[in-house]
C-alpha cells in the first residue's frame, strides 16, 4: 500500500508539472534561461568561493563576465550573422538554381542512365526535394522565431533572465541544502544517488555540449572565412549550434557550404576540397578531442533518442520544451535505468522468492 501510495504521488506530481509547463509555456522562457544559466555557472562561482571570495561578489562577478562576453556577441557577431543569413535567404534560389544546374551537366545523365529514369524527370524530382527542404526548413525558422516571440519579447528575455540567473546563482546551495530537506527519510540515500547521477548526466551534457558547441563553432566559422567561403561565417556558427545533435550539425554544415562551395569555386577542386576537409578536421577534433574530454558518455542517451526528445518535448512545449529536452530526457534516462535495475533484482525477474543483487552494468 506504501508503495502504491508513493507511486499515484509521483505521477500526480508528474502531471501537475506537465500541466503547469504546458499552460504557462508562453512565459517562461526567461526564467528557463536563468535557471540554465545559473546552473552552468555555479561550478565557477563554488570556484571562487574556494578561493576566499564571498558568494555575492563572486556571483557578481561571474554574472557580469558572462553578461559582457554575451553583450559583445551580440553588438559584434549578431548584425553580421543577420546581414549573412538574408542576403542567404535572398540569394538561396538562386544557388539551388545553379547548383542544380552544375549537377545536371556532371552527373545525373549518368545516373539516369543506370536507373532507367528520364533525366528531365530526375531533375524535376530534385527540384521538387529541393523546394521541400527548403520550405520545411523556413516552416522550422519561421515557428521558432514565432515560439520565441510569443513567450513574451526578446526585451523581457535580456531584462528578466539575468535578474533570474542572479537570485538563483546567489542562492544556489540554500535551495539545495532546503530541497535535500525536503526529502523523505526512509529514502534518502537512494535519492541523492539518483540525484547525483541525474546531475552528473545533466551537467556532463549541458556544461560540456556548450563548449563543444561553441569551440566547433569558432572553428568552423573562421576556417571557411578564411577559406573565403560565401557565407561561411553564418553556416558555420550555425553548424556549430546544432552540433549538440551527433552528427547533424556537421551533416547540415557540409552540405550547406560543400555546395556553397561547388557554385562558388567550380571548377577550382583544392578549395571545394578544402571546405569539406574543415569539416573532416572538425569531425576528428570532435570525436577524439572534445567530446571525451568535455562530455564523455554523460547523459546515456542514444542520438535517436536525443532527436525524438527534441521533437517531442518542443511540439508540446515550444521552444521552452526544446530548452528543457536533454535535461529531462537525461533525467527520464536515469530513471529509466533505476527501474530496470530494480525490475532484474526482484522477484518478478528472477523467479525466486526473495530478490538478487545486481550490477550498475
Amino acid at each position: 500500500m506504501t508503495l502504491r501510495r508513493q507511486v499515484q504521488f509521483w505521477l500526480i506530481s508528474l502531471i501537475v508539472f506537465c500541466l503547469f509547463l504546458y499552460v504557462f509555456s508562453g512565459v517562461l522562457l526567461p526564467f528557463v534561461a536563468g535557471m540554465a544559466v545559473a546552473y552552468l555557472l555555479d561550478p565557477i562561482c563554488d570556484r571562487l568561493e574556494r578561493l576566499g571570495m564571498g558568494r555575492m561578489w563572486a556571483t557578481l562577478t561571474i554574472l557580469f563576465t558572462f553578461l559582457l562576453i554575451l553583450v559583445l556577441f551580440f553588438v559584434l557577431l549578431l548584425p553580421l550573422l543577420g546581414n549573412q543569413l538574408a542576403l542567404f535567404l535572398e540569394r538561396f534560389p538562386e544557388l539551388v538554381r545553379k547548383l542544380q544546374a552544375l549537377l545536371s551537366n556532371y552527373f545525373p545523365t549518368d545516373l539516369a542512365a543506370v536507373a532507367g529514369i528520364d533525366a528531365e524527370d530526375l531533375q524535376s524530382s530534385m527540384t521538387d526535394l529541393i523546394g521541400q527542404g527548403a520550405s520545411f526548413v523556413g516552416k522550422l525558422a519561421q515557428s521558432l522565431w514565432s515560439g520565441g516571440q510569443a513567450l513574451l519579447s526578446i526585451l523581457s528575455l535580456f531584462v528578466i533572465t539575468p535578474v533570474v540567473a542572479f537570485y538563483l546563482l546567489l542562492d544556489w546551495d540554500r535551495m539545495v541544502t532546503r530541497i535535500d530537506g525536503w526529502l523523505p527519510r526512509a529514502h534518502l540515500e537512494e535519492i541523492r544517488g539518483l540525484a547525483g547521477e541525474m546531475d552528473r548526466a545533466v551537467a556532463g551534457f549541458v556544461r560540456g555540449q556548450v563548449s563543444v558547441c561553441v569551440i566547433l563553432g569558432f572553428f568552423y566559422a573562421v576556417s571557411l572565412a578564411v577559406v573565403g567561403l560565401n557565407f561561411g561565417l553564418l553556416i558555420g556558427m550555425a553548424a556549430g549550434l546544432v552540433s549538440f545533435i551527433p552528427f547533424v550539425g556537421a551533416g547540415l554544415g557540409l552540405i550547406l557550404s560543400v555546395g556553397v562551395a561547388l557554385v562558388q569555386f567550380w571548377p577550382d577542386w583544392p578549395w571545394i576540397l578544402a571546405v569539406a576537409g574543415i569539416f573532416a578536421v572538425g569531425q576528428f577534433l570532435e570525436g577524439n578531442i572534445l567530446q571525451p574530454k568535455l562530455v564523455g558518455d554523460s547523459t546515456g542517451l542514444h542520438p535517436v533518442t536525443l532527436m525524438f526528445a527534441l521533437f517531442a518535448f518542443g511540439s508540446l512545449f515550444g521552444f521552452v520544451g526544446m530548452l528543457i529536452a536533454v535535461p529531462a530526457a537525461a533525467m527520464i534516462g536515469v530513471l529509466a535505468r533505476f527501474a530496470l535495475r530494480q525490475y532484474l533484482a526482484s522477484p518478478v525477474y528472477t523467479g525466486t522468492g526473495r530478490p538478487t543483487a545486481v550490477s550498475e552494468d
